[in-house]
């Protein structure tokens, strides 16, 4: 089930999407907000999966919404203006609707968001590869061509065996819960290494392809232990 809220200063546009939402049994709308204030702060106390969000809003755009939330969450924006669309989608949202909003229109956006969510909670772990929303597409990466995973602000970079870097906007707690934890063990909190390419480790430093990777305080104990040093 996907928990979602939506934000518009319109209690019209709310009314649409909860209709639409209503007839749909994997999407949960939790609540709707007219303030975007109150919506960041019921946010800060309760995070969802997905957030519906009109962009042209007196006290706040939702662009600056965005980047004000303190959480990766997908995001379906709309609107009635068409400008913003490349900006939005610099922001890796699902998907940019356009006011009146069509309900097979709706649909598809709403699809595209469940199969992002069950990408990112994968939970088979004798998975061979994952997806990765970067770049405004899905990216398969093969998890054995995976060297680390390191982590840089809000967004993952996945250094990959003879590819370039892919750099998506997650956390690293996202992308390890889709990881099969038997091969990928979170080591710092910035990096993520897969065990099969640890070259060596000396005291609290692991080598994977000519990187020195340090190992966090936190996580030598278990680190050792599941190595098997």
């Amino acid at each position: 089930m996907i928990n979602a809220i939506a934000v518009d200063d319109e209690p019209l546009a709310l009314n649409v999407i909860e209709t639409f939402c209503a007839d749909l049994d994997y999407i949960n709308l939790q609540k709707t907000f007219t303030k975007p204030t109150e919506a960041l702060k019921y946010l800060r106390k309760f995070p969802v999966d997905l957030l519906f969000l009109d962009i042209k809003m007196p006290s706040i755009t939702g662009i600056n919404f965005v980047k004000t939330m303190q959480q990766n969450t997908m995001v379906i924006f709309t609107t009635a203006y068409s400008d913003y669309a490349l900006e939005s989608y610099e922001l890796n949202a699902i998907d940019y609707l356009l006011k009146p909003i069509q309900q097979q229109r709706f649909l598809q956006s709403v699809e595209k968001a469940q199969d992002y969510y069950q990408f990112l909670h994968k939970s088979d772990i004798s998975q061979k590869e994952i997806f990765i929303r970067a770049d405004f597409k899905l990216i398969k990466i093969l998890l054995s061509d995976i060297l680390y995973i390191e982590g840089v602000g809000d967004y993952i970079k996945i250094y990959i065996k003879d590819r370039k870097t892919v750099t998506a906007r997650m956390t690293m707690k996202e992308i390890a819960d889709s990881l099969p934890a038997h091969h990928f063990m979170r080591v710092h909190r910035s990096f993520i290494v897969p065990s099969i390419r640890i070259l060596s480790v000396r005291n609290k430093t692991i080598t994977i392809a000519e990187r020195d990777i340090p190992i966090g305080n936190t996580y030598v104990d278990y680190f050792f232990t599941s190595f098997g040093k």
